[in-house]
């Protein structure tokens, strides 16, 4: 990831544009960037390529999480979208994230055209003729109370929670020294949720992030500091995004005190749960997941008698029935990767608003005299205890490929005897 790499992906996405659409200039693509080194030069060599073809750029000021970048791909209608973010990868790495006009990530046969175009700029052999009248960078303000784009946000956000007041209770958040804080807080504030306490030491963006050795939310440590303020606040729950704000992940105390870090089946069975019962009254509704996730909603859309669809990973996929199926009411989609894609209009997983709706469970179940254990209790006695467990295996080194293929043929050559190889 360089700045040439930027320069030549815009192009060629630019390339693609012009053979796909008419009025991809006029309708323009959204441009967002996160904090980490190199994020926001990458962003301007991105705008200036666009611009030069004749592209209008609207731009996010300063860094945004992605979820506000792929709904502003909705909300303005643009033709594409571009998020300069590695997400949870490690503080050397950087990323492009690109979406296309339904708000979605790009899939094939999209995702090679766009490639091939890139190589053939990288090859010299194909340029995009520059436009007699270069396109025009419109700032969508940062990420503030009061600009028309993170206002529309919350508005949207606001509508996957009902209107009633509840009692809101503490909640413990934390960033990860990422760009999803000051969203985050709006959000929730609007939902109704004041009390919130967030890890200052990893509150701001910090390209290093100093106090966990992998930023992602997943990984053992990671969770420590806000847990531990949980403790000191009395908290329901603690809530972490990843640096961009597109994944969640929730622990929460258990009836002997003990904190526990749910995993992420359990977290997209629990909204899964709190959802489905807010939208009783909805016809048609849709939940999915995918194919390395718990089995457990497909028993739980059965019983409710709702449609169930399952995918492969990755969100480019999950919210593929949701397009196909416009006419039905997506309530939830999720991988076990801790993303959640909420609501009806929700193409790609969103940390924010499923933190909202994880708030507002836990507000609910707290005026109820209950605990989301209870809620997992009464899913296994209704549909028969589910359990998953994930892993993984680091290699690192020369070799490492080398490695990973052998143990992938071990596998093949000597399966495991119970549970299945993925996931479930």
């Amino acid at each position: 990831m360089n700045r040439l790499v930027c320069r030549q992906t815009a192009a060629g996405l630019a390339l693609a544009l012009a053979d796909s659409t008419d009025d991809a200039g006029s309708r323009g693509v959204v441009l967002a960037h996160d904090a980490r080194h190199g994020s926001a030069v990458f962003a301007d060599d991105i705008a200036e390529v666009l611009t030069t073809h004749g592209l209008d750029v609207h731009r996010i000021s300063g860094p945004a999480p992605t979820p506000l970048a792929a709904f502003a791909v909705r909300h303005l209608g643009a033709a594409a979208g571009v998020v300069v973010t590695a997400s949870h990868n490690p503080a050397q790495d950087n990323g492009i994230k690109v979406y296309w006009s339904d708000g979605a990530q790009i899939v094939e046969p999209l995702d090679r055209r766009i490639a091939e175009r890139i190589d053939r700029v990288a090859r010299g052999e194909a340029t995009v003729d520059v436009a007699t009248v270069a396109g025009q960078v419109h700032d969508l303000g940062p990420v503030v109370a009061g600009t028309q784009l993170v206002e529309a946000y919350l508005k949207e956000a606001v509508t996957l929670v009902p209107a009633v007041q509840r009692m809101t209770r503490p909640l413990a958040v934390t960033s990860l020294h990422g760009v999803g804080a000051d969203l985050l807080e709006l959000t929730l504030a609007r939902g109704g949720h004041g009390d919130v306490h967030h890890v200052a030491a990893q509150r701001d963006p910090d390209p290093d992030f100093p106090t966990v050795v992998f930023p992602n939310p997943e990984e053992p440590g990671s969770m420590d500091l806000v847990i531990r303020l949980a403790e000191s606040v009395h908290a329901d729950l603690a809530l972490a995004n990843d640096p961009d704000a597109d994944r969640l992940a929730v622990a929460a105390p258990t009836p002997e005190g003990r904190w526990r870090i749910l995993t992420g089946d359990e977290v997209g069975a629990l909204l899964a749960a709190h959802l489905l019962a807010l939208t009783s009254g909805v016809q048609d509704r849709l939940v999915t997941t995918t194919i390395v996730s718990s089995r457990l909603l497909s028993a739980m859309a059965e019983a409710a008698g709702v449609h169930y669809a399952e995918t492969l990973t990755g969100f480019k996929w999950l919210c593929r029935p949701g397009l196909d199926h416009p006419e039905w009411h997506q309530v939830i989609a999720y991988e076990e990767a801790l993303g959640y894609a909420l609501g009806p209009t929700a193409r790609d997983k969103d940390g924010i608003t499923a933190a909202l709706v994880a708030a507002d469970m836990a507000a609910a179940l707290h005026a109820s005299g209950r605990s989301v254990w209870n809620v997992l209790d009464d899913l296994a006695r209704e549909h028969g205890a589910h359990v998953t467990s994930n892993g993984s295996v680091r290699l690192e080194g020369p070799d490492a490929t080398q490695r990973m293929l052998a143990l992938t043929a071990r596998l093949e050559q000597d399966p495991p005897s119970t549970g299945y190889v993925g996931g479930r």
